[in-house]
């Protein structure tokens, strides 16, 4: 690993990586499962076995509690951070070297923000998910949080939101982050019951988070850096049929 920075994949499967310096697979709910050959979120101080309820969340626990590089980041297998706006392929990805340049004039890296159609972040959340439980998530704040809970209001009421858990920051602030973070969450966690969810539902914790995140930000008055987020797997098969399509009229 690299002292300056370290962009962690989060991963739960083979899959392809880029070849890019400063990019590590972190296998995330690697308790118990088949050895993919990267480094695992089950070693070390770890919530390994929390991942079917709070994702990509185990891997940023681990990242908190084991990486000590002075800046840090976290994309998925699927979905990277692109500074230009053309062939989002895994070859052209955010580089070490761009998202240093960017970090020397912004605290944060963040994707895009979403743009909520006729409904706010609470409204949306309500939509797919047990508004109660993001109810409990506010109490929790007011209780240990009070400052905070001016922000949470006021994220719950925009009609946009960063999404994904996805982010690239000093570790000194991504540590104090992490740590608000997990203090709420394990709170919540205490006081609301899963058990009868869908296996899509008790991925709560990791649905609270895309919010929490931008509570914090919020809070926090940090200067943001938003880039383009893209799915290089839809990205694949969009690229192929131009392809196709390109041979069809040439030959």
């Amino acid at each position: 690993m690299n002292k300056d920075l370290n962009i962690f994949i989060a991963c739960h499967k083979k899959c392809e990586l880029p070849n890019q310096e400063g990019y590590i697979p972190l296998h995330v709910g690697a308790e118990g499962k088949k050895d993919l050959g990267f480094i695992k979120d089950s070693t070390g101080d770890n919530i390994s076995l929390k991942n079917p309820n709070f994702c990509e969340l185990t891997g940023l626990y681990w990242m908190w509690k084991n990486s000590k590089s002075k800046y840090i980041g976290l994309v998925h297998y699927r979905r990277y951070f692109f500074k230009k706006s053309t062939y989002h392929t895994i070859d052209k990805i955010l580089t070490k070297n761009e998202a240093l340049d960017i970090l020397n004039k912004y605290d944060v890296i963040v994707p895009k923000k979403i743009k909520l159609v006729g409904m706010n972040t609470r409204n949306q959340f309500a939509k797919f998910h047990n508004i109660a439980d993001y109810d409990m998530c506010r109490k929790v704040i007011e209780e240990k949080y009070p400052k905070y809970l001016d922000s949470f209001d006021k994220v719950s009421k925009r009609k946009y939101f960063y999404a994904f858990n996805m982010c690239i920051m000093n570790k000194k602030q991504f540590d104090k982050y992490a740590k608000w973070l997990f203090d709420i969450l394990f709170e919540v966690e205490k006081r609301v019951d899963i058990s009868n969810y869908t296996p899509y539902e008790q991925r709560l914790f990791g649905f609270l988070s895309e919010r929490l995140f931008n509570v914090w930000l919020e809070e926090n008055k940090l200067k943001l850096k938003e880039l383009a987020v893209y799915n290089i797997d839809d990205n694949y098969y969009k690229q192929k049929a131009i392809s196709i399509v390109k041979d069809i009229i040439v030959h």
